[in-house]
């Protein structure tokens, strides 16, 4: 059996503080950063998702940003993609791949491996999927879904609208529940070994620090940048503009929302992802956790740095 090469991630829930330390960690180990964030794949949208500036970026490369414009569906099968080339790139020109990023599903799909990234698709039905649940009601359509998948109906938010279409549009083409096929299904090989270093503090900092810096979206050019994207055509319809935040900001721009209750509204789900994601990441492993409110910055580099230098060197 071919050896995996040895790979290392940051993982850990929004505002714990990943960037900054992956930008000290990539210089220590000669690293270029490759990004596993399912809302920086899309170019435009730089303020909402906290993209590194492009002096960092020059400074210390990253890849899997800008990938994608804001009006095509960017798949987890394409981050697998990305992600496993770039990795080759940069082990071939002699640096270290550095996995940073806050989106369980892609690393699943990356160091877990996928299940069934070809299912079949038809926007057409998909688009009356879609119409049904603006003329009925989205939690018709839930229940349409729980109806003939409940194990998938449990998992998606009735207002997830994209995704319950999604998991409706997958039965009608097949005739079968999407969550019997993803059980089914073979997962490929992955060709890393991955060591996560987990980041987390206690959850009334990361609230704090949520609010602090959707603040600071909003006073930077946020709304300005929605309302660009709108401009341009790049609006609700795309799943792009379906993430926290943005969707608040189409709605002010829409005049069907305060800035104000978009800015609630923002901290809000951005609040329940931060929930959510610590859910996921709790199943993962190997991870080594550290709490980054207990550590100072030098002592946390240090500390890392030392366990993926001995992974990396295996």
């Amino acid at each position: 059996m071919t050896k995996r090469c040895p790979a290392v991630a940051i993982i850990g829930p929004t505002a714990v503080g990943k960037t900054e330390l992956s930008l000290d960690l990539a210089r220590l180990l000669g690293a270029e950063v490759i990004s596993v964030d399912s809302r920086q794949v899309y170019r435009y949208m730089d303020v909402g998702t906290d993209k590194i500036s492009p002096v960092v970026r020059r400074e210390i490369p990253h890849h899997g940003i800008d990938v994608a414009d804001p009006d095509e569906t960017f798949t987890v099968a394409a981050f697998v993609e990305m992600a496993e080339a770039a990795a080759r790139r940069i082990r071939g020109r002699g640096r270290v791949p550095l996995f940073v990023g806050g989106t369980p599903f892609y690393y699943n799909a990356l160091f877990r491996g996928v299940l069934n990234l070809n299912l079949p698709a038809d926007p057409r039905t998909r688009e009356r999927l879609e119409e049904a649940a603006a003329t009925e009601g989205a939690e018709a359509l839930h229940r349409m879904l729980a109806s003939v998948d409940a194990a998938t109906a449990a998992r998606l938010h009735p207002n997830d609208v994209r995704r319950v279409s999604r998991a409706l549009e997958i039965y009608e083409l097949t005739g079968r529940a999407p969550s019997e096929l993803y059980a089914e299904g073979e997962k490929s090989h992955p060709s890393m070994d991955v060591l996560y270093i987990g980041l987390n503090r206690p959850r009334a900092e990361l609230f704090e620090n949520i609010a602090t810096r959707v603040r600071q979206q909003f006073a930077s050019g946020y709304p300005e940048e929605v309302a660009w994207l709108i401009e341009h055509g790049f609006d609700e319809r795309f799943p792009s503009m379906q993430g926290f935040g943005y969707r608040e900001l189409a709605a002010w721009r829409r005049g069907t929302m305060t800035m104000e209750e978009a800015l609630e509204g923002d901290v809000r789900r951005t609040k329940a992802f931060c929930r959510r994601q610590m859910t996921w990441f709790g199943k993962f492993e190997p991870v080594l956790w550290y709490d980054t409110s207990a550590l100072s910055g030098r002592e946390l580099r240090t500390r890392i740095f030392e366990e993926m230098s001995k992974h990396l060197e295996g």
